[in-house]
């Protein structure tokens, strides 16, 4: 399965399997994003679907705008009431915004997530990993790839105290044995 790393602003998106489109950049970005397309000769109408690691205004700006070109939003069960955290950012920086339309957004239970998956030719899951914040996911692909968006390296465990929140997404995550690290604002992670 290929995992492509469409890099168009200050956030690593990942094309997942060729429909599944894991995070978009900040509100504003479309230009950029047609150019990051067209450079992997990717075409638009071949993403179905697009999914926020988590609803922070750099992970979710342009789904509003992809839902108009006809890519259906899924939305986890955790991240329901999260999806308009933005808005406000948005409408107070004077950016240009289309909000996302929630009613037209395919919510999946973590249970069902495999199955969805399959759906789309994809083989994995999406577990959650709230360290982050409550509503952050992570796609873990049996191919070993894992794209865990703004999950704070298991490395950074030594810099706590205590931080049993990162240390339970970590042994989450590490329970699937995963081969490659994808984050959205750093360098990839070899496992192995």
């Amino acid at each position: 399965m290929e995992t492509v790393r469409l890099r168009y602003g200050n956030t690593n998106t990942f094309l997942v399997g060729g429909r599944l489109l894991m995070d978009t950049d900040y509100a504003g970005t479309m230009r950029a994003f047609f150019k990051a397309l067209k450079a992997h000769g990717i075409r638009l109408d071949t993403i179905s679907h697009v999914m926020a690691t988590h609803y922070h205004p750099d992970h979710c700006g342009l789904i509003g705008e992809l839902q108009q070109r006809g890519v259906r939003l899924v939305l986890l069960e955790a991240q329901k009431e999260s999806v308009h955290f933005p808005d406000y950012i948005f409408r107070r920086d004077g950016i240009d915004y289309v909000p996302i339309d929630t009613d037209k957004a395919e919510i999946i239970r973590f249970s069902d997530s495999r199955q969805w998956l399959r759906s789309l030719n994809i083989n994995g899951e999406i577990i959650s990993t709230p360290s982050h914040s409550a509503d952050s996911v992570s796609l873990i692909l049996d191919d070993g790839d894992c794209i865990v968006g703004d999950l704070q390296p298991e490395e950074y465990l030594e810099g706590y105290e205590e931080n049993s929140a990162l240390k339970a997404d970590w042994e989450r995550i590490k329970a699937h044995s995963p081969e490659r690290i994808l984050y959205a604002h750093m360098p990839e992670k070899r496992m192995k």
